[in-house]
């Protein structure tokens, strides 16, 4: 249960970034401006540190290349210590272990350009003990005095924050630059306090050397993505990178998600051990550029589609550019497509397909949609710049005139409604008053207006369909469209105190300011816990639908097993099969002390759900199929938006 607190005894530029989005206020020492790059002994060789294993992966980090990449800081984790300390009360390395000692050991590592990094524990234990290995009081082992100090415990007495406290206090006296990693697991939502005493904090349980580790660690990031910035980042653990463990389109997942989420780039692997491949990964320069970016942002959790195994995170680059990883969870290749919109984008004038060589697209762009190759539990990494935000359609780059009509392609359509607004742009104002005809394909979704005279702009309701690729416009010859913007429908909110309640399924208000934007959620949903209600909609087919959920059903003790971090949420519409959504966690508060638990905290996810008609509708929501999956209580679910 590694917990690395890094000590860097070389100088730091001290040039501050601006202030990131943050829950509480951040050091501003001028430390980890871009989240920290190392390596660590932990994830390879556990508590069973020892000199040669130090000085050798060091060595390799240099000659390896790998140092002038970024990753500079060395830390030896638990196991280094001994039973008892010093007469004077100070610790001591283990001299069996570390015969030259820590003192020339952090001078070796200087002489290589590189920093030294040792691990510590809050408790009076370090984590891996026995054999016994005194603590200096701050990762999480043994720390619960009120307990009598058991190896591990996810729900102390009291908050763990004082520990690091202490320990951020001793460090900031001291006549030089240290950064200090804080780890206890995610308990206690640290995102609320550690950004005020150390540089990164440990969002969750370990990483454990098996695939199943990723998807659960993302979803316990998902809620505090917003949190990353300039000296200040959330920690998703060391890298199993090069462990032999993951397969490479895995280790590329890996690797893809903890750069564009911001989280320290920690080694953990046997260098002279990885393969070829996996050093190419852990080499990866653009990746690499993602997270150390000095724009700090993180990227987020943009759409998720539980059944079809596949999601895409997204966030902003300096210079205006965009990143997106779409995610291929199951394990086989297959054609993906990325929706631009669904990232906030219409256009990218160029695109770098990251792990796909030569495929690069520059010339004429990306329209709307990109479409890869990503193999079994692989992921479609883009960077997309020269971009255009969602619903603007040039001409340059859209459009086709033919004779009397202009066709702008592809067209985009999030839900199918006929409460889309179409602004068409022309370059020049019309003489007279002039009769134009839309047409997205469908006649009996045609469109005839007329655009006033000395008008270079119009406005007007149009019907799409989820089908519709192609919008044609039926115009006189003489009129030149420059830009059409279409905007999709805001829809309709359903608060859950209007639904019906079945089974177990109960309605629960929560305090002030919480369960937004309804301050009521119904839980214990299940395969018959469920929640009904009668929605109206102006046309059928597949709508688009926004859930206000609430999970904080967070992996401490399942980590181990299979705990996900995530629970379902299914909508069936007129008896329909119903759509399931598994949900990351939503809570932003400490599960053991904050308001509601973490429990009272909304998110929101969308998901596209078919059988729709004309008029009223039956709407369920429940967890139809839970009882067949990891967890069989649902999300809590606080209301949905029907785009209609």
């Amino acid at each position: 249960m590694s917990a690395p607190i890094i000590v860097s005894l070389l100088g730091v530029a001290s040039a501050a970034a601006a202030a990131a989005s943050s829950l509480h206020p951040r050091l501003q020492d001028g430390l980890a401006q871009t989240p920290p790059m190392g390596w660590n002994t932990y994830n390879h060789y556990n508590c069973y540190p020892n000199e040669t294993i130090v000085r050798t992966n060091a060595q390799a980090l240099v000659e390896l290349g790998l140092d002038k990449l970024g990753y500079r800081y060395v830390t030896t984790d638990c196991g280094w210590s001994v039973a008892d300390r010093l007469p004077d009360g100070s610790l001591t390395w283990n001299a069996t272990l570390f015969p030259q000692g820590f003192p020339a050991l952090g001078e070796y590592l200087h002489e290589l350009g590189l920093l030294f990094g040792v691990y510590g524990d809050a408790g009076i234990l370090l984590c891996g003990s026995p054999p016994n290995n005194t603590g200096n009081l701050y990762d999480n082992c043994y720390s619960d005095a009120a307990t009598n100090y058991p190896d591990v415990n996810y729900a102390p007495t009291t908050s763990p924050a004082p520990h690091y406290a202490t320990m951020s206090r001793a460090l900031a006296a001291l006549n030089r630059t240290v950064l200090f990693q804080i780890c206890d697991w995610g308990v206690d939502f640290p995102a609320r306090w550690a950004p005020a005493l150390g540089h990164t904090w440990r969002i969750g349980n370990d990483i454990l050397p098996a695939w199943r580790s990723i998807y659960r660690i993302i979803n316990q990031a998902a809620p505090q993505t917003d949190v990353a910035g300039p000296g200040q980042w959330p920690d998703l653990d060391m890298l199993e990178v090069g462990n032999g463990v993951l397969s490479v389109a895995e280790e590329q997942t890996h690797f893809s998600l903890w750069g564009i989420l911001k989280s320290p780039l920690v080694i953990g692997a046997a260098l002279r051990e990885a393969s070829e491949a996996s050093l190419a990964v852990l080499m990866q320069a653009d990746v690499i550029a993602f997270n150390q970016d000095r724009l700090g942002k993180s990227a987020r959790l943009r759409r998720r589609w539980s059944e079809a195994g596949y999601e895409v995170w997204s966030g902003p680059l300096a210079g205006g550019r965009t990143v997106a990883a779409l995610v291929n969870w199951w394990n086989e290749s297959r054609a993906l497509t990325l929706e631009l919109p669904d990232i906030g984008l219409q256009f990218a004038g160029n695109v770098r397909n990251v792990w796909a060589e030569g495929s690069s697209v520059a010339d004429e762009g990306v329209r709307t949609r990109y479409t890869a190759t990503v193999p079994g539990h692989g992921t479609m990494l883009l960077e997309l710049g020269a971009t255009q935000p969602r619903g603007e359609y040039r001409r340059e780059w859209f459009a086709e005139t033919k004779g009397n009509s202009t066709t702008f392609s592809p067209i985009y359509a999030l839900t199918t409604s006929n409460n889309y607004t179409l602004t068409l742009t022309l370059a020049r104002p019309v003489s007279t008053a002039t009769a134009i005809r839309i047409d997205t394909g469908n006649n009996s979704m045609a469109t005839t207006l007329t655009i006033p005279s000395q008008t270079t702009t119009l406005t007007t309701p149009i019907v799409l369909d989820v089908a519709t690729t192609a919008l044609t416009i039926h115009h006189p010859s003489q009129l030149n469209i420059t830009t059409i913007h279409l905007t999709p429908p805001t829809g309709t909110y359903h608060p859950s105190t209007t639904f019906t309640l079945s089974g177990s399924a109960t309605l629960t208000p929560c305090a002030e300011g919480f369960c937004l934007p309804v301050g009521s959620k119904i839980g214990y949903l299940s395969e018959t816990g469920l929640a009904t209600h009668t929605i109206a909609v102006s046309t059928g087919g597949t709508k688009y639908v926004e859930l206000d959920y609430i999970n904080n059903d967070i992996a401490f003790e399942s980590a181990w097993e299979e705990g996900r971090n995530a629970r379902n949420l299914t909508i069936s519409v007129n008896g329909g099969v119903p759509v399931r959504l598994e949900v990351p966690l939503s809570g932003r508060h400490s599960e053991l002390f904050g308001p509601g638990l973490g429990w009272w905290d909304t998110a929101t996810l969308g998901v596209s759900v078919d059988g729709w008609k004309e008029g009223a509708n039956e709407v369920v929501v429940g967890n139809v199929g839970g009882a067949e999956g990891v967890v069989s209580w649902g999300a809590d679910f606080v209301g949905m938006r029907v785009f209609d």
